[in-house]
Protein backbone atom coordinates (compact mmCIF):
# COMPACT_ATOMS: atom_id res chain seq x y z
CA UNK A 1 0.00 0.00 0.00
CA UNK A 2 1.36 3.43 -0.85
CA UNK A 3 0.67 6.69 0.99
CA UNK A 4 -2.03 7.80 -1.48
CA UNK A 5 -3.93 4.54 -1.02
CA UNK A 6 -3.52 4.76 2.74
CA UNK A 7 -4.77 8.35 2.79
CA UNK A 8 -7.83 7.29 0.77
CA UNK A 9 -8.62 4.44 3.20
CA UNK A 10 -8.18 6.69 6.23
CA UNK A 11 -10.39 9.42 4.77
CA UNK A 12 -13.29 7.63 6.53
CA UNK A 13 -11.91 8.73 9.89
CA UNK A 14 -14.03 11.62 11.14
CA UNK A 15 -13.12 11.78 14.82
CA UNK A 16 -16.00 9.51 15.87
CA UNK A 17 -14.37 6.10 15.35
CA UNK A 18 -11.28 4.37 16.65
CA UNK A 19 -8.56 3.08 14.35
CA UNK A 20 -6.15 0.27 15.19
CA UNK A 21 -2.90 -0.10 13.29
CA UNK A 22 -0.59 -3.10 13.21
CA UNK A 23 2.96 -2.43 12.09
CA UNK A 24 5.59 -5.05 11.27
CA UNK A 25 7.43 -6.03 14.45
CA UNK A 26 5.50 -3.69 16.75
CA UNK A 27 2.52 -3.94 19.11
CA UNK A 28 -0.91 -2.81 17.93
CA UNK A 29 -1.48 0.96 18.07
CA UNK A 30 -5.05 2.12 18.78
CA UNK A 31 -6.05 5.73 18.11
CA UNK A 32 -9.39 6.63 19.75
CA UNK A 33 -11.56 9.24 18.00
CA UNK A 34 -9.17 9.12 15.05
CA UNK A 35 -9.18 11.80 12.37
CA UNK A 36 -6.97 12.03 9.28
CA UNK A 37 -5.03 15.29 9.06
CA UNK A 38 -4.93 17.07 5.69
CA UNK A 39 -1.91 16.48 3.46
CA UNK A 40 0.95 18.81 4.34
CA UNK A 41 4.19 19.78 2.60
CA UNK A 42 6.00 16.73 4.06
CA UNK A 43 3.36 14.37 2.50
CA UNK A 44 3.40 12.14 5.57
CA UNK A 45 0.17 10.40 6.59
CA UNK A 46 -0.86 11.78 9.99
CA UNK A 47 -3.78 10.81 12.23
CA UNK A 48 -4.83 12.63 15.39
CA UNK A 49 -7.01 11.86 18.40
CA UNK A 50 -7.23 15.56 19.24
CA UNK A 51 -4.36 15.37 21.71
CA UNK A 52 -1.60 13.56 19.83
CA UNK A 53 -0.47 13.25 16.23
CA UNK A 54 0.43 9.78 14.95
CA UNK A 55 2.59 9.44 11.83
CA UNK A 56 1.65 6.33 9.86
CA UNK A 57 4.35 4.61 7.81
CA UNK A 58 2.53 2.93 4.90
CA UNK A 59 5.56 0.72 4.18
CA UNK A 60 5.52 -0.84 7.67
CA UNK A 61 1.73 -1.16 7.99
CA UNK A 62 0.40 -4.72 8.12
CA UNK A 63 -3.31 -4.04 8.70
CA UNK A 64 -5.84 -1.41 9.83
CA UNK A 65 -9.07 -1.88 11.80
CA UNK A 66 -11.56 0.99 11.76
CA UNK A 67 -14.25 0.67 14.43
Amino acid sequence: MNTDQLRQVLSELDGKRAAAFQFAGAPECVVPNAMLLPDEADHMVKVTDGQHVFIIDANQLVWIRIG
